[in-house]
C-alpha cells in the first residue's frame, strides 16, 4: 500500500460513483481546488478530513492514514507534460513566465509568489462566443532577505 494506490482508488471510485469534486469539498469543508489536490495526492489531510474522504470513497483505516502523510509534491510524470490541458499551462509559463516575473518584480520588488500561502479559484465564465475558463491564482509575496 502507498499514496499512489490510494489516489488511484479515489479516482476509480469517483468515476464509478459519478462523484463531483465540489461535492467532496463541501463535505471536507475546504475549497474544491484544495480538496481536489488533496485527493490527487498533493496535499496533507487532517485526521478529520481523512475520515470524511475515507467515508466518501470507501477507504480503509490504513488508506486514510496515507492521506495524512506529507506527500512528495509534483505529480507530472515527464519534464514536459504531454496531456494537452496541462501542456497549455506549461506553454503559458513558457510564453508569459518572464512577463509575469517582470511585472511582479516591478510591483513588489525582488521576491517570489508563494505556492504555500496560496489560493486558487477555477470557475466557468459564460460567454456567447464559447464559455471561458477563469482561473485566479493568489499567493503571498515573499521578498528575498539580505543577510
Amino acid at each position: 500500500m502507498n499514496r499512489l494506490m490510494v489516489t488511484e482508488k479515489i479516482i476509480s471510485t469517483k468515476v464509478s460513483k459519478g462523484i463531483k469534486w465540489e461535492a467532496v469539498a463541501k463535505k471536507v469543508g475546504e475549497s474544491k481546488e484544495w480538496t481536489t489536490a488533496l485527493c490527487l495526492g498533493q496535499m496533507t489531510a487532517t485526521p478529520a478530513q481523512a475520515k470524511v474522504i475515507g467515508k466518501i470513497f470507501g477507504l480503509s483505516a490504513e488508506e486514510q492514514k496515507w492521506l495524512m502523510v506529507v506527500p512528495y509534491k509534483g505529480s507530472l510524470p515527464t519534464p514536459v507534460p504531454t496531456d494537452p490541458l496541462i501542456y497549455r499551462w506549461y506553454e503559458i509559463v513558457n510564453v508569459y513566465g518572464t512577463t509575469i516575473k517582470e511585472l511582479i518584480h516591478e510591483e513588489f520588488g525582488d521576491g517570489i509568489m508563494s505556492a504555500i500561502d496560496f489560493s486558487m479559484d477555477i470557475e466557468r465564465q459564460p460567454d456567447p462566443k464559447g464559455d471561458r475558463v477563469n482561473v485566479v491564482l493568489s499567493g503571498k509575496f515573499l521578498p528575498y532577505k539580505t543577510y
